[in-house]
């Protein structure tokens, strides 16, 4: 009997609340329970661990969607969740207990066990509550229920009952949905057998032992809150004697439990650690609107597509409210749901197409919300760290993914940088290097940011490096060196390491670094680390390392592969040729970067003319296949190695009557492959004719093997690109002379037009001038220019003057 309610309420042992977790409709039928009631004490389906952490629950900086960590002390990767949201019931309870002085105790069984089962899987033990009250059981209550009801959607059925319903009037027994659901739970489990999950035996047997001591504290006068499926065995007559047996062996480890931010869109997801809420946005609408649901989310609707440009006004929500009520009563139910909604929004505000679908599903369905919790709340010393850095470089976890633009001439902004490469090679991706939109210079860089609450597991599991991001990432670094195999992988950790700003792990790195290059007589694998270990030497220069140990070891790799390359270029079949083109290029470009700086210059300079001196041994040996002494041609002619001709006698002799077909197409597709091969075929008609008068001359039976080869090169030549060499061939090759001065031919180059409008081109002059912030003063067209014949009227400043 109790009377703190101000009536006489009549029961007989502790009051069990079963539940459906994370429904909205539960969560007010629980209030309501508990304010009929008003227990002594609530028990609460979840970790005993977390039994210190309720009165966090209460403070002001505690904000769901939040989750319950648990990890093994010694294995953090170890780790279940157990997710709350605003409107889950088990929050609710706790939330009404703290704000009533009523002591909560967690009765599910420990984490300690259910983490220490290596056949569990962080499915099973996340949040133990949606997946164990029927998700993963033998039968579904839920579904038998509503089959029995006459529903095939087991979802649409307890919306009907449960979620859409109100919590009834005043003077309404708060009691009876849960007296009737319990009845219902007790007649599924005598019917199939208490066919849940293979753990539930010995939960149900650890909240029986936790009732047992809360009513030796607090007497009968308590209120349980589980999954309705746990009811009936919990007002089950069992002996303590019995009850401990099933207890008896189970496997136990040490634990850590914590809070941590939560998100919706993890409560949507029903694998890795979701809890299978396909709506909480939704479900959060109903628990918090105060009456007129469906009026108040389609206000929701029309404000959101209003953001996005669409045309919707007061006359739409009215007309969609009408039509979503009216889907309701024809369909039966109490009160318009989604898919009423979604109908109605669709065919009001939508013109009858779904463009609204998506948008209203991710922001409002699901929603954008990211929880909250205390400061104070219990964390391993790396979060606390990585907590007093964000907020030192004012980097907010936020749920949507955004673009972070960071210049690394600003303090800030280095710093900023220097936390999300630490946190990378921790293996904590808060944020993804991205390419930038605007300036490719060094010292721009753009990032991804998106906060995913499974993060707290990886900083959990970095922690055993060191208490601290700079010390843990240091340590990881220096233990990945040594346990690195291969000389790329040791590369890319040295990048790694410059752009994170280890400098007590650089040299560790670098030693092995140089042990394993100096053993290491693969040419592939050389040039495959080149490219990084340059890179890295420019992000020392721009980051203000000191980067000389690396400039060093690469100029020594660089020299091993100049000795290597041809040799290894030999007697390769197409795939290995493709795969050492890669290299060609890579070493290319690694070679040009190298030898950039000013302090470098005369190195440099030797260094890209050992390089030239490569690539023409390439270029010219017969033996090499013809993809790779083309791309050698290809590179030196872009670096002015060739002279005059030279590429046009190299591409004679590789396209000559003697060489076969598939190697000529090969020399052709290294040659003007890529996309800037053909507009190098545009502007060169001699080296067009070449290709052409070779490809005329091929013989019909070889046709049909080099077609592939030549598709492949011209099939990356933008759509205009194409089109020119096209009317270039129907033409016929230019045989205009060329003007003595080796500018352009006098005549018309076929495929353009006859000679230059000098006309059309000074229009843009005007354009030019303000593109490039030219005022009146800044050229002097007022002097007179000698070398204009007489009578020229043409601006002085013609672009075929030089001037401009």
């Amino acid at each position: 009997m109790s009377e703190r309610s101000g009536r006489t309420t009549h029961r007989v042992g502790p009051v069990l609340l079963g539940v459906r977790h994370h429904g909205p409709g539960s969560a007010r039928a629980v209030r309501a329970a508990l304010e009929q009631c008003r227990p002594a004490a609530v028990l609460i389906e979840g970790p005993p661990e977390a039994d210190e952490l309720v009165p966090l629950a209460a403070q002001e900086g505690m904000r769901p969607p939040v989750a319950l960590l648990a990890h093994v002390q010694d294995d953090p990767g170890r780790a279940a969740f157990w997710p709350l949201a605003g409107f889950s019931p088990e929050w609710v309870a706790m939330r009404w207990a703290l704000a009533h002085g009523v002591p909560v105790r967690f009765i599910d069984l420990p984490a300690a066990h259910s983490l220490g089962d290596d056949e569990e899987t962080a499915d099973e033990v996340t949040g133990g509550q949606e997946a164990r009250s029927g998700a993963e059981a033998r039968i579904d209550p839920i579904g038998v229920l509503a089959e029995a009801a006459g529903y095939d959607d087991p979802e649409r059925w307890w919306e009907d009952v449960i979620e859409h319903r109100g919590s009834g009037g005043a003077g309404a027994d708060a009691l009876a949905p849960f007296a009737a659901l319990a009845e219902a739970m007790g007649a599924l489990r005598e019917t199939y057998g208490d066919g849940g999950h293979d753990r539930d035996p010995a939960r149900e047997a650890h909240m029986r032992l936790r009732l047992r001591a809360a009513r030796r504290e607090f007497g009968d006068d308590l209120a349980v809150v589980c999954g309705a499926w746990h009811v009936p065995a919990l007002a089950r007559r069992t002996t303590l004697t019995a009850d401990r047996q099933l207890l008896k062996g189970l496997p136990k480890v040490k634990t850590a439990v914590t809070w941590v931010p939560w998100t919706h869109r993890r409560l949507s997801r029903r694998s890795g650690y979701g809890a299978g809420i396909a709506s909480p946005g939704w479900y959060g609408h109903l628990f918090s609107a105060p009456d007129r649901p469906v009026e108040r989310w389609l206000t929701k609707v029309a404000g959101l597509l209003r953001e996005e440009d669409y045309a919707v006004s007061s006359a739409h929500v009215i007309e969609a409210v009408r039509l979503a009520e009216g889907l309701a009563t024809v369909r039966g139910r109490p009160l318009a749901g989604l898919t009423e909604l979604d109908d109605a929004v669709r065919a009001v505000m939508g013109d009858g197409t779904d463009a609204p679908s998506s948008l209203i599903h991710d922001r409002l369905v699901v929603g954008e919300v990211l929880g909250e919790v205390p400061e104070d709340a219990p964390a391993v010393p790396l979060q606390q760290d990585i907590d007093r850095s964000r907020r030192t470089l004012r980097l907010k976890p936020e749920v949507l993914e955004r673009e972070l633009e960071l210049d690394l001439r600003k303090e800030a902004d280095a710093g900023r940088s220097r936390l999300l490469h630490r946190l990378r090679l921790l293996g904590i991706p808060w944020g993804e290097p991205a390419r930038s939109r605007g300036s490719t210079g060094t010292f721009r860089e753009t990032w991804r940011l998106r906060w995913e609450p499974e993060l707290a597991v990886r900083v959990a599991e970095a922690g055993i490096w060191g208490t601290t991001v700079l010390s843990a990432a240091t340590a990881k670094a220096a233990s990945e060196a040594a346990g690195a195999a291969g000389l790329a992988e040791v590369t890319a950790l040295a990048e790694r390491c410059l752009l994170a700003e280890l400098p007590d792990a650089l040299p560790v790195v670098m030693q092995a670094l140089a042990d394993r290059a100096a053993l290491d007589a693969d040419v592939g694998h050389l040039a495959q680390a080149l490219p990084a270990l340059v890179r890295s030497v420019r992000y020392g220069d721009v980051r203000g390392t000191d980067a000389a140990a690396l400039r060093e070891v690469a100029t020594g790799l660089a020299e091993r592969v100049f000795v290597g390359l041809p040799p290894a270029c030999l007697g390769l079949d197409a795939d290995g040729a493709a795969e050492m083109r890669g290299h060609l290029d890579a070493t290319h470009q690694a070679v040009g970067l190298l030898g950039r700086p000013e302090s470098e210059r005369q190195a440099g300079g030797e260094l890209r003319a050992r390089w030239a001196g490569v690539l023409r041994a390439v270029s010219e040996r017969d033996a090499v296949p013809g993809l790779l002494r083309g791309r050698a041609t290809r590179l030196l002619l872009d670096d002015g190695e060739l002279g005059d001709g030279g590429a046009e006698r190299l591409m004679g002799l590789a396209l000559s009557p003697g060489t076969s077909p598939t190697d000529a197409a090969g020399w052709i597709e290294g040659f003007a492959g890529g996309g800037d091969g053909g507009m190098l075929l545009v502007h060169d008609a001699r080296l067009l004719a070449l290709v052409d008068g070779w490809l005329t001359g091929v013989p019909d039976a070889a046709f049909t093997d080099v077609l592939p080869l030549l598709r492949r090169t011209f099939a990356e030549y933008e759509t205009g690109v194409r089109r020119t060499l096209g009317e270039l061939v129907r033409r016929g090759p230019a045989t205009a002379p060329r003007h003595p001065a080796g500018d352009a031919p006098d005549a018309a180059v076929p495929g353009f037009g006859p000679g230059l409008d000098r006309d059309r081109a000074a229009a843009v002059l005007p354009t030019l001038r303000m593109l490039l912030g030219i005022g009146q003063h800044g050229f002097d067209d007022e002097q007179p220019d000698p070398s204009r014949p007489a009578g020229d009227s043409r601006p002085a400043d013609d672009l075929t003057g030089a001037r401009t």
